[in-house]
């Protein structure tokens, strides 16, 4: 009995592998793949938060490939250490432009300047629509955020799936550790001083198996979304 207990398994195992492989092979006249339409092209006129405040236009590397074989492995130790790896140059001051490339041991990388139709910024979608590695990667995105006037005693309020971290102006504001979904206003910051003018929000997100996406926006005080910004590619203040 347990000898024909196993067989069954095993040829359980074998349907279960033809099935999956089944539904995740595209046939041969499936159309090219397209960051559309989760993503449209970025423009160079300013683009304001959507209705509830979230960022929607970023400078996204495509994936860095990592060795990662379950999320449970994202302690904070563990995120930290993937973040302050030196994957290219000037990774913690570069403010990119679209089309720029970056050699990431023998990968070349680029930049894409794309906004988001939603308030989430769907990582997966993005590198699946480029064919690049859409499983146990790291993201890093870039946003310039420009504000009317100095505001004191702001906080940035991240979601993200999995594990990410966040810095305004050069310094860390947020960090999202552990195995998580993407949950809006998930961690947030201290407060925070958006400098009048450009600010640069950089950020870095790792996933290993499953979905990848994250969302950003600045509240204020009273938990309220920030709206009077805008986003652009350039930092004019350097």
């Amino acid at each position: 009995m347990k000898t024909l207990r196993k067989i069954e398994m095993l040829a359980f195992g074998v349907l279960a592998v033809t099935v999956f492989q089944g539904f995740s092979a595209e046939p041969d006249n499936a159309p090219p793949r397209s960051v559309a339409p989760f993503f449209t092209p970025a423009t160079t006129s300013p683009k304001a938060p959507d209705a509830d405040g979230f960022l929607q236009r970023w400078l996204l590397l495509e994936p860095i490939k990592k060795q990662i074989r379950s999320n449970a492995v994202f302690t904070e130790e563990y995120i930290r250490n993937a973040f302050n790896t030196n994957y290219f140059a000037n990774q913690f001051t570069v403010v990119p432009h679209d089309g720029d490339k970056v050699r990431v041991g023998d990968d070349e990388l680029a930049w894409h300047a794309l906004d988001s139709p939603t308030f989430n910024v769907k990582l997966f979608r993005f590198a699946y629509g480029l064919n690049k590695p859409s499983y146990s990667v790291l993201f890093w995105a870039v946003t310039v955020v420009n504000s009317p006037r100095e505001m004191r005693n702001v906080r940035m309020a991240v979601g993200s799936n999995s594990g990410s971290m966040w810095w305004l102006n050069g310094k860390e504001a947020v960090g999202l550790f552990g195995d998580r979904r993407m949950v809006m206003d998930d961690c947030v910051s201290k407060r925070l001083t958006l400098n009048k003018g450009p600010n640069v929000i950089r950020g870095a997100v790792i996933n290993g198996p499953g979905l990848s996406d994250f969302c950003v926006r600045f509240i204020d005080e009273n938990g309220q979304p920030i709206k009077d910004l805008t986003l652009s590619l350039e930092n004019a203040g350097n």
